[in-house]
């Protein structure tokens, strides 16, 4: 199944906001103090730097299960401790990438996803929706942790990337 010009503008709209979503997450971890990535909403929670890297191994397990032809190995730990910001983010920035190229060539080829999902963009809703609650956890575990990111260092790196027209995703 081909696609038409309007639905070529719609699956770019779609996959733009994939792409915005993950410059979000990116952004978040870089605007994040010093040692944040210790930080724990509850002493059993998880820590702010194994939400990051539970996101990215979230993001793969899905792939390998639906797309498996895209799907690279995947990490030995679901909540891993990593806790360089950098590698983070290398790590996030290509399973967005993974996720973007799956998601385009199901949607473009009418290749249905194998095992959940009834149509490939849901695979994207899924992901955002999901990395939107785990967002609000790190940014509640930074509070809980006294270490607070502030709405003025916040807003523009993360909500400013949905809202501002024309912007394109900063920071992956």
């Amino acid at each position: 199944m081909r696609t038409d010009a309007s639905q070529d503008g719609l699956l770019e709209a779609l996959l733009d906001s994939w792409d915005r979503n993950n410059a979000i997450l990116v952004n978040l971890l870089r605007a994040l103090p010093d040692q944040a990535l210790q930080a724990r909403a509850t002493e059993r929670g998880p820590s702010v730097g194994e939400l990051f890297n539970h996101i990215h191994y979230v993001r793969l397990v899905f792939i390998s299960e639906d797309a498996p032809e895209f799907a690279p190995p995947l990490p030995e730990e679901e909540w891993s401790g990593e806790r360089d910001p950098d590698r983070i983010a290398e790590m996030l920035n290509n399973s967005a990438r993974t996720v973007r190229e799956a998601v385009k060539s199901r949607v473009e080829t009418g290749q249905e996803m194998n095992l959940h999902y009834d149509h490939p963009i849901l695979l994207l809703q899924h992901m955002i929706w999901h990395e939107g609650y785990h967002h609000g956890q790190i940014k509640l575990a930074l509070k809980m942790a006294g270490r607070p990111l502030e709405d003025e260092k916040a807003g523009p790196v993360t909500w400013d990337v949905w809202m501002v027209k024309t912007q394109r995703p900063r920071g992956c």
